[in-house]
């Protein structure tokens, strides 16, 4: 296994990776968020290379996360779990009460693994299918 760790990246570092993974004929532009600025992305590192980025934003107890890839060459390894997992502690450690996502169809059980259930609304964007996912948290803030 590589030698992994994860920290707060610049909002313009989570591009290549989102678009490689996510749009790859689209261009640079097309995964630029308008409120990237005021979002926290977190990066995952695997031997030093910058593998897997996700980018949170919130609204009071609520936090959404968006734009979470994994570059090609590195899916399957588990990368995306451990920067999932690290995100989600993040929001409880901020007084988030629930953390959500736009899920690709594709990725549902992936997010099921993780607590995350469907919320009944679903969309279709760029001719790709996604359904609002969530997970509540309990947050010990709230005690």
């Amino acid at each position: 296994m590589a030698n992994i760790h994860i920290e707060q990246i610049r909002d313009d570092l989570t591009w290549r990776i989102r678009r490689e993974a996510m749009y790859p004929d689209e261009p640079l532009d097309s995964v630029k968020l308008e409120e990237d600025k005021e979002g926290v992305h977190f990066g995952l590192f695997a031997d030093d290379q910058l593998t897997t980025v996700i980018s949170l934003f919130h609204e009071g107890t609520a936090h959404q996360f968006r734009k979470f890839a994994t570059i090609v060459r590195a899916q399957g390894k588990g990368y995306g779990s451990t920067l999932l997992e690290h995100t989600i502690s993040y929001a409880k450690e901020q007084g988030a009460t629930r953390i959500w996502c736009n899920a690709r169809v594709s990725a549902i059980a992936f997010y099921a693994k993780f607590g995350f259930s469907e919320t009944g609304q679903s969309f279709r964007k760029r001719n790709i299918d996604f359904v609002i996912m969530e997970l509540q948290l309990d947050n010990p803030l709230d005690a």
